[in-house]
């Protein structure tokens, strides 16, 4: 079975309305090598996953998911988000899907775009971070 992957429009008003992002899900030694260190990280920190968290769905999982890792500080946070955004690739001409490239800067004009980036990711890899929490 192939890795899951899905287009993500920005439906949100602002700058980045009507872009089209890729999102691959990372493979299975990568996302169990972020998992770990996501884990270590909170551990380390004192932050615990819910007891309820495989109950929670997947949009529930990924924003307590993003959560928990907003606790830990961001020296420790920053390189698993960042891991995350090179899941995401830009398409530039949402009419024509085939084309994808890697991300700039000037991708996302918005914050709020990111962060829903960052949550979809999050989402795509839940299945396994439900596995790794159990």
């Amino acid at each position: 079975m192939a890795r899951k992957e899905i287009y993500y429009t920005v439906e949100d008003k602002g700058r980045d309305q009507g872009k089209v992002f890729f999102i691959r899900e990372m493979a299975a030694s990568q996302a169990e090598w972020w998992a770990i260190r996501a884990g270590l990280a909170m551990a380390k920190n004192g932050v615990n996953l819910p007891d309820n968290f495989s109950d929670m769905g997947m949009a529930g999982m990924a924003k307590v998911g993003l959560e928990m890792v907003a606790k830990i500080p961001p020296e420790d946070a920053r390189p698993l988000l960042d891991e995350l955004m090179k899941c995401i690739q830009a398409v530039p001409d949402p009419a024509n899907q085939s084309v994808k490239r890697n991300l700039i800067d000037d991708d996302t004009e918005e914050v709020m775009t990111r962060l829903k980036l960052r949550g979809e990711v999050f989402k795509l890899h839940v299945d396994f971070l439900t596995a790794a929490a159990s």
